[in-house]
């Protein structure tokens, strides 16, 4: 039987520190799959609730971290149906898949696979396809964004947001807001993303400063959950969205909140995640990335902001940095020499 090396936790789920490299079964391609060698792997802030035990994985999913990764197709579990959706034997991939990037190998259904461009790394694309096939779901595919309309991403210097951010701005948005934690996170949002307002939320008042400066936002993007969900409601324009992404601040919400405004404002919230969607959804995702974000990725229009790249044996310090929330953009793992 044929091993590779993997990320493994001690007891199946701890802190940073109880995770360690060894060695599992290779996995085998089934038709509609590949086997992928990995070159680079990104993290997700799903990926530390998983190895703490708090994640809902689904049953489908692999034991392993990961969900997203860059590499060379080594084995293909039918020809006709890879070579049908166009891939071959050598061929350098990226893609997402519903767990096991943290390791050598991955097998993955061709659905939710890219071709890599020459002109990203390996780095660049193992950044991709989580972080923007979250955005593009959020804003494209369940917020229906148009051009002219204004929109807020919470988390700003996340990931998911400076992915979303770019896409608004391609889109033709009128507003772009972000709310982040420091002041250096701020500079990068409006200086080096181009928003047109950022707020600190540790020291601003930014659901007042909203009201004040607009009359409400079209569309809200929320990782945060229960302290922020009242503040949305009362800056959310009439008929607009909001889409929960996450519950990173918790999910109770605090006596005394008012919902009159979704009902007064026509407003539609709702919550989604990616991991849990079947590969058909996932598909249409990855088509509409291919279609829309690829080719401005190719001329530079898109960026992947990378905060650090870590070794594949370094991943303990990997989720250390991830956990202390002052990056600004992905960290990526990279396997062997690139």
């Amino acid at each position: 039987m044929a091993t590779m090396r993997a990320i493994a936790i001690q007891g199946s789920k701890g802190p940073a520190t109880a995770m360690y490299v060894t060695d599992i079964a290779r996995p085998v391609p089934i038709p509609g799959q590949v086997l992928v060698k990995i070159r680079a792997f990104g993290l997700n802030r799903m990926d530390i609730l998983q190895r703490e035990g708090l994640y809902p994985l689904p049953s489908y999913a692999p034991e392993t971290m990961g969900v997203e990764f860059s590499g060379v197709i080594e084995q293909l579990g039918d020809e006709a149906t890879a070579m049908e959706s166009g891939f071959k034997c050598g061929d350098g991939v990226f893609g997402l898949a519903y767990g096991g990037a943290y390791a050598e190998y991955i097998v993955v259904s061709t659905k939710t696979l890219f071709h890599k461009p020459a002109q990203l790394s390996w780095e660049e694309a193992a950044g991709i396809p989580e972080t923007w096939m979250t955005a593009t779901q959020a804003l494209l595919l369940i917020g229906e964004f148009q051009c002219g309309q204004s929109v807020l991403w919470h988390a700003g210097a996340s990931s998911v947001s400076i992915a979303g951010i770019q896409l608004a701005k391609a889109r033709g948005a009128s507003a772009i807001y972000a709310t982040a934690g420091s002041p250096e996170k701020i500079r990068f949002l409006e200086q080096e993303l181009g928003v047109t307002k950022a707020f600190n939320y540790k020291t601003d008042n930014w659901a007042a400063e909203l009201q004040r400066l607009t009359t409400g936002v079209s569309l809200v993007v929320d990782f945060i959950g229960a302290p922020y969900f009242q503040s949305n409601l009362d800056i959310a324009a009439q008929d607009g969205r909001i889409i929960l992404l996450g519950l990173m601040g918790g999910a109770k919400l605090p006596d005394g909140v008012n919902i009159a405004p979704l009902l007064y404002k026509r407003l539609r919230l709702e919550a989604s995640g990616l991991r849990s969607r079947d590969l058909e959804y996932q598909k249409t995702l990855r088509d509409m990335l291919i279609d829309y974000a690829l080719p401005k990725f190719c001329d530079g229009s898109f960026k992947v902001h990378i905060e650090k790249i870590f070794q594949f044996e370094d991943i303990i310090e990997a989720h250390q940095l991830l956990e202390k929330n002052q990056t600004k953009g992905k960290i990526i793992c990279v396997i062997g020499s690139q």
